[in-house]
């Protein structure tokens, strides 16, 4: 489908693309934000605890786990972020005109999501390398510095990160800015959806996003931290990918 078609398509569609758009990044993706931010965090307690939280997931078995991720995860995140950047590059920057709380929030809106686009992007290419194939993670992910996670051993996740300033930095701003973005996004939803249209529902809705955002970026500069500092040691190096017994609790 050529682009104009896109476009036209949407303003036939806009009411009902807006909604499925504001939907999905609410539930699916914000939802697996979470799962991710509160998995990746555990690190701050060693790493043979993210070790474990990793290996839970992981023990699911790759055919399982792809039929989650693609339904579940990238198409609406794809979904949502093509959409998401079509809205951005139809809007016009009126925050000089109109200095006001409420458009500095939704310019900023604008902005982490189109960093958080790209650092999405280059983020599942550097951790994940986007395919498995043994060709490509081989050929083309590894000699461009991607696919550098392995669910098997997870320091290297830290490593990764660890590599230089400049990726922590990009770690960090992205991070942040999905959090912001989704945090955002559920005040946005509550409008797109009529669900807090006075001024009190609203002031109502911006104090429960806020205790919301300080909490999820708390978990968000856990596990930033915990991945710039993690060390690895003998215990946790080329661990089996199973579900191992939580550290600290006897087998059965």
């Amino acid at each position: 489908m050529a682009w104009f078609d896109l476009a036209s398509f949407m303003g036939k569609h806009e009411f009902a693309i807006r909604r499925l758009h504001s939907f999905t990044g609410l539930v699916p993706v914000g939802g697996f934000l979470i799962f991710h931010l509160a998995t990746n965090a555990s690190i701050a307690d060693g790493v043979e605890i993210f070790q474990y939280r990793v290996g839970l997931i992981h023990s699911l078995g790759p055919t399982t786990i792809m039929l989650l991720e693609w339904p579940f995860i990238f198409l609406p995140i794809i979904f949502h972020a093509v959409i998401g950047m079509m809205i951005v590059s139809r809007g016009k920057r009126n925050l000089r005109q109109y200095p006001y709380l409420e458009n500095f929030r939704y310019t900023l809106q604008r902005w982490t999501g189109v960093i958080a686009f790209f650092f999405i992007f280059w983020h599942v290419f550097h951790m994940h390398g986007w395919f498995k194939f043994d060709w490509w993670v081989e050929n083309v992910a590894k000699p461009l510095g991607g696919k550098q996670f392995d669910p098997a051993n997870v320091i290297t996740a830290a490593k990764a990160i660890q590599a230089s300033p400049i990726i922590e930095v990009l770690y960090a701003v992205g991070v942040l800015s999905c959090v912001y973005h989704f945090v955002n996004g559920i005040w946005t939803f509550g409008i797109t959806w009529g669900i807090w249209i006075s001024p009190r529902a609203q002031r109502a809705a911006s104090i429960f996003c806020l205790i919301v955002g300080l909490f999820l970026g708390g978990i968000a500069v856990t596990a930033l931290y915990g991945m710039a500092t993690a060390k690895e040691s003998p215990q946790t190096a080329n661990r089996v990918l199973v579900p191992l017994p939580m550290p600290g609790v006897p087998a059965e």
